[in-house]
């Protein structure tokens, strides 16, 4: 009977506790927002910041304002400290949402030469060659539970590209491998049906 009450609780644990940190989560992002732009209206300010960023994109798309955005840029490049924070910041939106997006080719990346150890990654530079670094790539190996990683350069013929979705790759090495994996050639019904099983 202890046994099974200790199960029940268990899975509420699994089941709440997600939960909880999602809805906690988006509170204090919404809280934040409002409070940083002093508006009495409860999420108002979120759905003003959401405006003002796709606006700027807009803006930032067109012919007449890419100019000024490069004249910013070339400024920001020219300030020592601001010209590190600024473009890494840049770097890794862009490698997440940008229009060069980084973290769109998993691999297995092999770190002995019987491949009995190996990592998973994701190509971020195909090339090195300007490096002189020839048939070299950069991986990146993100740390599980954790907001950090190391990037890897080695040779080419030590990576090996992986059928599954980048998304489900990330989630699967930053959950230290608890995420499931589904190959994306799976169709989609045999994809939920693995995935809830």
């Amino acid at each position: 009977m202890m046994r099974r009450l200790l199960g029940y609780f268990a899975r509420g644990l699994v089941l709440l506790v997600p939960l909880a940190v999602t809805v906690w989560v988006c509170w204090l992002v919404f809280t934040s927002v409002d409070g940083w732009l002093g508006l009495p209206v409860p999420g108002a300010g979120f759905v003003a910041t959401i405006v003002l960023i796709t606006v700027v994109g807009f803006l930032g798309s067109s012919l007449l304002t890419r100019s000024l955005v490069a004249g910013l840029e070339a400024i920001m490049n020219r300030l020592p400290f601001v010209r590190l924070l600024y473009g890494s910041t840049k770097d890794l939106l862009n490698a997440f949402v940008g229009e060069k997006r980084r973290f769109d080719a998993p691999v297995i990346l092999s770190l002995t030469p019987d491949h009995k150890v190996q990592l998973m990654g994701f190509i971020t530079q195909e090339s090195l060659t300007h490096l002189g670094l020839e048939d070299q790539v950069a991986v990146y190996c993100p740390h599980s539970y954790n907001f950090s990683g190391q990037l890897y350069v080695v040779a080419t013929s030590q990576v090996r590209p992986i059928d599954v979705a980048s998304a489900d790759a990330m989630a699967f090495v930053v959950s230290g491998g608890v995420s499931g994996l589904v190959p994306t050639s799976l169709s989609t019904g045999e994809h939920a049906a693995r995935r809830t099983a």
